[in-house]
């Protein structure tokens, strides 16, 4: 008998150490390598029109302040022929409405649960008060209800909103409960982008999902991934196979990585050039011209692509251009190439909207006077600096009024990012340089490249609250639910780090 060798990978395993992975031969080797490569183009038939959400309706009381109710259901939806899906959404079986509302409004929700485990809505992107955030400690119990109110304060942006709860913010966001939060302000509307929503403004939901035998969602973790779930099927707002007919030469797309794990590297099928306009906290103050943009999940980006009449071209994912060391990329999705909307142009295409040669404002912090510095280790599934979250443990109170810089690295060869609540931030450097222009803008979330440290300014304004913490995690949610992340307070002058109320967690109405 011939002795077969035993291949060894060594990882890097959970918490930083090391483990050794190993494979039963070279044909074992060979197999699961093959087949850990994820490539549907061309496979994607694009047979269904985009499904746009609907614009949420609103209210107005007797203070002017517009009010949305916000349901938390579970329903079922046919995505594929045979038996439907079971699904969770908001205000209908799958996903959520966009909410669009304008800086300076006072905004106010109510938020019924009509689940029957707690959940919560995370404003993601939103600078406001703790106790409005929708954080782990603003879980909403079934059939409780809760009621944030503030005024929105910052320019214009792409956010979105998902469920928070602590350890299980992944499984409620597979399901389904997730939406778009879309901010507008007197300078972006008074550009000439284009801006009908729906039409040459278009809200792009990216989401992967498995599916079983049954058409149920599958979240089982994929094989040998350090992230885990990662689907082998692509939809867009909820859309497999989607297609967008296209009305007008400019088209502003509102890409949203919504995927709990799965990085994308958007790019079009013909490799043509489109244009970067804002990034997650908002317009950048000139356009970048790239073919290519890497978002990790929780990142947004709006991008403006031209089209001739009649053409049809595709948005891809290609292979990721970084993030990975070694083996690991090819295993959590870095190789995959990916259908995954179709654009098709009509014969006559309007042509009325533009680019601006200026837009937003630039980050303006790097000559900021500096309270103070700190610096965030992520390592393994589960921890930052050493240690995974308490919901009980206020890691550390900052200044209102003051500007920080945070020292961030991911210290493994997994894939890591960093999203911080409440504020948008300046990323100063990535290894003593100059960021790459898509880290130019303002962003609340960042892809973290192995070994590489992101220096990242914030200013840290108008909100205190020595007792009810803000997050800052790792937006990998199997890394988040693992414990990757930490907590904050913001302190006003004379406060002192206080205690995270026993109440809080279980609350099921928060105040005004």
């Amino acid at each position: 008998m011939k002795r077969r060798k035993a291949l060894k990978w060594t990882l890097i395993g959970v918490g930083g150490g090391v483990g050794a992975v190993v494979l039963g031969g070279a044909g074992t080797l060979g197999y699961f390598w093959n087949k850990s490569k994820l490539e549907t183009v061309g496979e994607v038939d694009f047979d269904t029109p985009l499904a746009v959400p609907p614009l949420a309706e609103s209210t107005e009381d007797a203070s002017g302040a517009r009010i949305f109710n916000l349901e938390i259901q579970s329903g079922t939806v046919a995505f594929k022929d045979g038996r439907e899906t079971e699904t969770w959404g908001v205000n209908g079986p799958f996903l959520g409405p966009t909410i669009r509302a304008k800086r300076g409004e006072e905004v106010a929700f109510a938020v019924h649960n009509g689940l029957d485990e707690g959940t919560s809505i995370h404003w993601h992107g939103m600078h406001l008060p703790s106790v409005m955030d929708g954080g782990p400690h603003q879980e909403v119990e079934p059939d409780g209800v809760w009621a944030p109110q503030w005024t929105l304060n910052q320019p214009a942006a792409t956010l979105w909103y998902h469920p928070h709860p602590h350890g299980r913010t992944g499984n409620h966001v597979y399901r389904g409960l997730a939406g778009m939060f879309i901010v507008d302000d007197d300078e972006s509307e008074g550009l000439n982008l284009p801006s009908e929503y729906g039409v040459d403004d278009v809200p792009m939901i990216v989401q992967d999902r498995k599916f079983n035998g049954d058409n149920q969602f599958n979240d089982n973790a994929s094989f040998m991934s350090m992230q885990g779930i990662l689907g082998d099927e692509i939809m867009v707002n909820g859309t497999l196979g989607p297609y967008f007919d296209v009305t007008t030469r400019l088209v502003r797309l509102r890409l949203l990585n919504g995927s709990v794990s799965r990085l994308y590297n958007f790019g079009f099928s013909d490799d043509r050039p489109f244009s970067l306009i804002a990034t997650d906290g908002g317009l950048l103050p000139t356009a970048w011209e790239t073919d290519r943009l890497q978002l990790s999940p929780g990142e947004r980006a709006e991008i403006v692509v031209a089209f001739e009449p009649g053409e049809t071209v595709a948005l891809r994912s290609n292979p990721a251009d970084e993030g990975y060391e070694g083996p690991l990329g090819r295993f959590n999705g870095g190789d995959d190439r990916l259908d995954i909307c179709e654009f098709r142009a009509a014969g006559t295409l309007a042509d009325t909207a533009e680019i601006p040669e200026s837009m937003g404002t630039a980050p303006d912090l790097a000559d900021a006077e500096i309270a103070a510095e700190r610096s965030f280790s992520l390592s393994g599934f589960n921890q930052i600096n050493g240690e995974s979250m308490d919901p009980m443990r206020i890691d550390f109170g900052v200044r209102e009024g003051t500007v920080e810089v945070w020292e961030v690295e991911n210290s493994d060869g997994f894939m890591h990012n960093f999203h911080v609540h409440d504020v948008q931030y300046q990323v100063l450097t990535v290894d003593g340089r100059e960021p790459p222009p898509r880290l130019r803008g303002w962003k609340d979330t960042v892809q973290l490249n192995p070994q590489a440290k992101y220096r990242l300014a914030m200013r840290f304004a108008d909100y205190t609250d020595p007792n009810l913490p803000y997050m800052y995690h790792c937006h990998i949610l199997v890394h988040e639910d693992s414990g990757m992340m930490g907590q904050f307070v913001v302190l006003g002058e004379g406060e002192e780090i206080g205690t995270v109320p026993v109440s809080a967690s279980a609350s099921s109405h928060g105040g005004h």
